[in-house]
C-alpha cells in the first residue's frame, strides 16, 4: 500500500510503500501487545541511563511510534515521574525530556528487576507468528541459484543434484567426509543460498522476561538497527524527521536482516542448548537454534564435542521430529519455542559410528563429500593460483601426486592446494623471492606441510 504525503509542499512527493510481508508498525499501545507498566517502565530506564532525552530520541532507542510514546510519557508526566527539561521546537518529539527525584527511584526499581535498555520487546506470541510465516520452508532455491553461490568451490556436479532437493526440503542434512574436504564452506554457502529478507525481533518478551534474540553478527542486517547510546545534542529533528519517523516501513522492533548463518562446533554442550540467564543484565540469551529461526543452523565437527556424542544428537531428536523445542525458564518453568531451521551436521567420523539408525533416519538427506579425483584437484589449484596472483604451471600437480601421494601415505584434500600454495607465498616472501611455482620453494614449502611418514 501506498501513503503520499501532502502536509507540507517540501515533502510532497515523499511515498512510503509497507510491504505485506513486513510486521506492521503498531499505531497504539495495545497493537504492541506490551503491558502499560512494562513500556512505561522502559522509558524511566532509558532516562535514568542518558539522563535526558529527546522524544524522538525515545523513538530512535525504544523502536516505538511516537504517538505511542507520546501516551506513555504523558502519563509519566501526570505521575510528576517525568518532566520537561526544555523545548527545541513545537513537536513533542523535540522535548527534552529528563526523570524527577521521584523518576529516579522509579527507575532504580525497575532496573532490580531487570538491566535491560533497548528497542521494546515483542511478546512472545508474536515472535512465533512471525517465525511461523517465514518458516525456512518457504525459501526455495532453483539449480541456477545454487550453481551462483557455489561458483568458485570444485566439486563433483552430481553432488549439486543432492544438495538442491535437500536445500528446498528446509528440514537437515548430514555432511559427511575426510577433514580438508569443505564440508564448513559448503555448509556455509547453502546458508547463504537461502539468504533472502528475513524480519527478527531485537527481543522478546517472555514470562515476563526479556529474552535476546538478535545478533548483529549472525544477522547481517539490512536496514538501521534502532539506537541505544547518544546524547540529546545528537539529534536535532526538525519537522521533515518528524513527518518521516511517523511512518516507519514496518514495526522497528523487528531488524530486516538476512537469514541467519548459526555455526557451532566443539565448543557446543547441552547447556548451552537452553537459555542463558545472565544475572548482572538479567535477561536471557536465545539460544543458537532460536537465534538461527528461519536459518541455518549448523553443528559443525559432529564427534568433537564436549559432550557424549549421543547425548548431543538425542537433544535433537524431538525438534527435528516435531518442529518444536522445550526451553527452561530461571523460574524452571519450560516453554515451547519454534524449531525453524535447516540443521547441516557436519563431520569427518563414519555417521554409523556416531548415531543409532533411528536418528539417522530422521536426518533426511545424507551427503558425503567425497576426495577430489586429479581433474578436479587440479582444477582447484588452478583456482588458486589465480586468487594468489601465481602463474599455474601443471608440473606443480604432477609433482604432488608423484611424490606427495604417490605411496598413498598422504591422500589429496580440497584444502591442499589452498595450503601449499600459502606456505610456498610465505616461504618466497621469507627469501625476498619471486612468488612463482618454483620446484625448490614447492618442494620446501610440501616439506612443511605434509607428514608423508606412514
Amino acid at each position: 500500500m501506498q501513503t503520499m504525503i501532502e502536509s507540507t509542499p517540501e515533502v510532497a512527493e515523499i511515498q512510503t510503500v509497507r510491504p505485506t510481508h513486513a510486521p506492521p508498525s503498531p499505531e497504539s499501545l495495545e497493537d504492541t501487545g506490551l503491558p502499560e507498566e512494562f513500556v512505561a517502565g522502559l522509558v524511566l530506564k532509558t532516562l535514568h541511563v542518558r539522563g535526558a532525552a529527546l522524544g524522538f530520541d525515545l523513538f530512535d532507542i525504544l523502536a516505538l511510534p511516537m504517538s505511542v510514546l507520546d501516551e506513555i510519557i504523558r502519563g509519566l508526566q501526570d505521575e510528576r515521574l517525568v518532566e520537561v527539561h526544555e523545548t527545541r521546537g513545537p513537536s513533542r518529539g523535540q522535548y527534552v525530556f529528563k526523570l524527577t527525584t521521584a523518576g529516579r527511584t522509579r527507575a532504580l526499581q525497575e532496573l532490580e528487576v531487570s538491566r535491560y535498555v533497548g528497542p521494546a520487546p515483542v511478546p512472545f506470541e508474536y515472535f512465533r507468528a512471525w517465525v511461523e510465516r517465514q518458516a525456512i520452508g518457504h525459501a526455495q532455491v532453483s539449480k541456477e541459484r545454487l550453481e551462483r553461490a557455489f561458483q568458485g568451490i570444485v566439486l563433483p556436479e552430481a553432488m549439486l543434484d543432492q544438495v538442491g532437493p535437500a536445500v528446498n526440503s528446509g528440514r537437515s542434512l548430514f555432511l559427511y567426509g575426510a577433514p580438508g574436504n569443505g564440508k564448513t564452506l559448503l555448509a556455509e554457502r547453502i546458508a547463504e543460498v537461502l539468504g533472502d529478507r528475513y524480519y527478527v525481533p531485537f527481543s522478546v518478551l517472555v514470562d515476563g522476561g526479556v529474552m535476546i534474540v538478535y545478533d548483529p553478527v549472525l544477522h547481517r542486517g539490512l536496514d538501521t538497527v534502532p539506537a541505544v547510546e547518544g546524547s540529546p545534542e545528537s539529534s536535532e529533528s526538525d519537522m521533515r524527521s518528524e513527518i518521516f519517523r511517523s511512518i516507519p516501513d514496518h514495526d522497528r522492533r523487528f531488524v530486516e536482516a538476512r537469514r541467519p548463518v548459526v555455526v557451532t562446533g566443539g565448543e557446543l554442550t547441552l547447556e548451552q542448548l537452553d537459555l542463558q540467564w545472565d544475572p548482572t543484565g538479567r535477561m536471557y540469551q536465545a539460544p543458537p537454534q532460536l537465534k538461527a529461526a528461519g536459518g541455518v543452523l549448523v553443528i559443525d565437527d559432529l564427534g568433537r564435542q564436549r559432550v557424549p556424542v549421543r547425548d548431543l544428537l538425542n537433544r535433537w531428536v524431538v525438534p527435528l521430529e516435531h518442529a518444536q523445542d522445550y526451553l527452561t525458564l530461571r523460574s524452571g518453568r519450560k516453554i515451547s519455542v519454534p524449531f525453524d531451521c535447516f540443521v547441516i551436521f557436519s563431520t569427518n567420523l563414519e555417521p554409523r559410528s556416531l548415531a543409532d539408525e533411528a536418528f539417522l533416519r530422521r536426518i533426511h538427506y545424507k551427503i558425503e563429500v567425497p576426495d577430489p579425483d586429479r581433474d578436479e584437484y587440479e582444477r582447484i589449484f588452478h583456482d588458486c593460483c589465480d586468487d594468489r596472483g601465481i602463474e599455474f604451471d601443471d608440473s606443480a600437480v604432477r609433482y604432488l601426486f608423484d611424490e606427495v601421494y604417490a605411496n598413498g601415505a598422504v591422500e589429496p584434500r580440497r584444502c591442499h592446494p589452498r595450503d601449499v600454495l600459502n606456505h610456498l607465498r610465505d616461504l618466497a616472501e621469507y627469501r625476498n623471492q619471486p612468488v612463482a611455482l618454483d620446484r625448490e620453494l614447492l618442494e620446501a614449502a610440501c616439506k612443511s606441510y605434509f607428514l608423508t611418514e606412514a
